[in-house]
C-alpha cells in the first residue's frame, strides 16, 4: 500500500513539474507585459525610440532639479518627468583606461556598446571604428535625429555621428557628420561647418563648405538662423541641418527666449520632422550644459539646465502618450560632474529657495577690477542683497587673487576665475550643498525608462549594455566583437 501511494505521489510530482516547465516556457516565449500605471505595454520592437542623455547628470543632479522644481512651482509633490518613469536602473560609467570617464568614452559606450579610451570618438582603443546605434537605425531604414545644447561636433553628439581618435579634432568630426545622412541635426557650433574665408566666423583651417554639402543633399539649412528654424514647418521627407549658434547653445539661465529656442522646442521640432517620415525613428537628445555647470560648481545653473532638459523629455513623453504601444523613452547620464553632494557638515536641511532669485549664470558675472560693479551685479543678478561679512571677505579675497593673476587652487578649470569660484562657493553653502571636484567623478548614474521594451533597461548595468539592449529591441546589429 505504501509503495502504491509513493508511486502516485511521484507521478503527481512529475506532472506538476511538466506543467510548471510548460508554463515557464510559455512565459518566456510569449510577449511580456509591463504595468505602467493603469496601462499595459507589451514587450516587442518599438517604432519610435528616444535616448536622452544628461551630460554630467547623476542622482544628485536629478534630485537638485526636482527640489528646484518644487521651490519654483510651490508644489511640494512636483516631480521631474524623468523621475516618474516606471522602470529604473543604475549604470556604471568607467572608460577602458580610466575609472573616471570623459564624455567621449562614455558616449561612445552608450552609442556603440564598446568601452574605449578617454577622448576617443566612435572607436575602440586600437582605433577600429565601431557602428553606432544611430548608424544602425539609419541602415535599417529608420529616420534618425541627433540634438544637443552643445556644438554638434562636441563629444556626446559626435560619438553617435562620427569616428575619430580624438574628440579634439572637430574639423574632421564635422566632415563625418556631413557624411552621416542623419535626418535631423540641431544644436550649436556652426563654426566647424563653414569655410575659413566665408561670411560667417569659422574655426576651420580650410575652405571646405560643409553647409553646402548638406544643402546639396537636400537638407533644409538653418545655420545661425534660430528665427528661421523656429518658423519652419516640417513636411514629409524633410531633412534638417540646424547649427544655430557659433559655439554651444547658452545655459538656460542665459538664453534669451525671444532669440533662441529652448531644448524642448528643438526636441519638439525634431519630433515633428521625424514623425513625418513613413518609417520609424530614433532620436538622441543631449542636455549638455548640465555638465559645464557642474564643472563650474554652479548650483543655480545646474538646476535650471536640469529643468530645461526635463522639459525636452516631457515633449517626448507627450508623443509617447499618443503612441504608447509604439514608443520607447530611455533617460540616462554619461557620467557625473562636480561630485555634487546634497547636504553639508551636520545640517539636514537644503535651502533650495536661495536659487530662485538668480537670473544668470556665472558667465555673465564678469569681474574686471571694479569691485563696486561686481557687488551691484550680485545684488541685481543673484539676489545677494544680504551678504554676510564672512561672504564679503571670501569674495574680496578672490578679487585679490584675480587681481594678482593667481588661482585659489591649481586644478581649477581655466574657464573659471577665482571670483567665479568664490561666488559659486557662497551660493553652494547657502543652499547647503557641496562639491568634491571641478572635474568628473566615477559614481554610477541612474537610468529611467518607459514604453515598449522598457523593462529590458532596468537593473544594475554597465553603460555599454544600453547600446546593446537598444540594438536588441530594435533588431539591428552593432559591430561584433573580434
Amino acid at each position: 500500500m505504501f509503495n502504491k501511494n509513493l508511486k502516485r505521489i511521484s507521478l503527481l510530482l512529475v506532472l506538476i513539474l511538466v506543467a510548471f516547465s510548460f508554463s515557464i516556457y510559455a512565459m518566456s516565449s510569449a510577449p511580456v507585459e509591463e504595468k505602467e500605471g493603469n496601462k499595459v505595454v507589451e514587450q516587442g520592437t518599438p517604432k519610435y525610440v528616444f535616448l536622452f542623455i544628461g551630460d554630467g547628470m547623476a542622482s544628485s543632479q536629478r534630485m537638485l532639479g526636482e527640489y528646484f522644481l518644487r521651490a519654483k512651482t510651490g508644489d511640494q509633490n512636483a516631480k521631474l518627468t524623468m523621475n516618474q518613469f516606471p522602470v529604473a536602473g543604475m549604470n556604471s560609467t568607467y572608460a577602458a583606461n580610466t575609472l573616471v570617464t570623459d564624455s567621449a568614452a562614455s558616449a561612445t559606450a552608450l552609442a556603440t556598446g564598446y568601452k574605449t579610451n578617454k577622448g576617443m570618438i566612435g572607436q575602440v582603443p586600437d582605433g577600429t571604428a565601431v557602428k553606432t546605434i544611430v548608424e544602425a537605425a539609419r541602415d535599417k531604414g529608420m529616420a534618425t535625429g541627433v540634438i544637443s545644447t552643445m556644438r554638434l561636433t562636441h563629444a556626446t553628439p559626435a560619438s553617435f555621428l562620427a569616428h575619430n581618435e580624438s574628440r579634439y579634432n572637430p574639423n574632421q568630426i564635422a566632415e563625418d557628420i556631413a557624411a552621416s545622412d542623419v535626418d535631423f541635426l540641431a544644436g550649436g557650433g556652426y563654426r566647424y561647418f563653414v569655410p575659413k574665408d566665408g561670411e560667417l566666423k569659422s574655426k576651420r583651417k580650410d575652405d571646405k563648405d560643409l553647409v553646402k554639402v548638406f544643402e546639396d543633399k537636400g537638407y533644409k539649412s538653418f545655420v545661425n538662423d534660430p528665427a528661421g528654424f523656429r518658423d519652419y514647418k516640417p513636411e514629409s521627407g524633410d531633412k534638417v541641418f540646424a547649427p544655430l549658434t557659433y559655439s554651444h547653445l547658452p545655459y538656460e539661465l542665459d538664453r534669451d527666449p525671444k532669440k533662441l529656442p529652448s531644448l524642448a522646442e528643438i526636441t519638439q521640432k525634431g519630433i515633428e520632422t521625424l514623425s513625418k517620415k513613413d518609417n520609424a525613428f530614433f532620436m538622441m537628445v543631449e542636455g549638455g550644459r548640465i555638465d559645464y555647470a557642474g564643472h563650474a560648481n554652479s548650483p543655480a545653473t545646474v538646476a535650471n539646465d536640469m529643468l530645461a532638459f526635463d522639459q525636452a523629455i516631457a515633449k517626448a513623453y507627450e508623443f509617447y502618450k499618443n503612441h504608447p504601444k509604439e514608443t520607447l523613452i530611455v533617460v540616462t547620464g554619461d557620467h557625473e560632474t562636480g561630485g555634487l553632494g546634497l547636504g553639508f557638515k551636520n545640517d539636514y536641511f537644503l535651502n533650495v529657495d536661495e536659487l530662485l532669485p538668480i537670473k544668470s549664470s556665472l558667465d555673465k558675472i564678469n569681474y574686471s577690477g571694479d569691485r563696486k560693479a561686481l557687488f551691484t551685479a550680485l545684488k541685481e543678478e543673484y539676489g545677494l542683497t544680504d551678504l554676510s561679512d564672512k561672504e564679503i571677505a571670501k569674495i574680496k579675497q578672490a578679487m585679490n587673487l584675480e587681481d594678482a593673476g593667481k588661482k585659489p587652487v591649481e586644478y581649477m578649470p581655466g574657464f573659471m576665475s577665482p571670483v567665479d569660484a568664490a561666488i559659486a562657493n557662497v551660493l553652494s553653502e547657502r543652499v547647503n550643498l557641496f562639491w568634491t571636484t571641478y572635474a568628473h567623478s566615477g559614481t554610477t548614474v541612474p537610468l529611467t525608462a518607459v514604453g515598449v521594451s522598457a523593462t529590458n533597461f532596468g537593473g544594475y548595468k554597465d553603460n555599454t549594455e544600453i547600446a546593446k539592449t537598444l540594438a536588441e529591441v530594435l533588431g539591428v546589429k552593432l559591430t561584433e566583437a573580434k
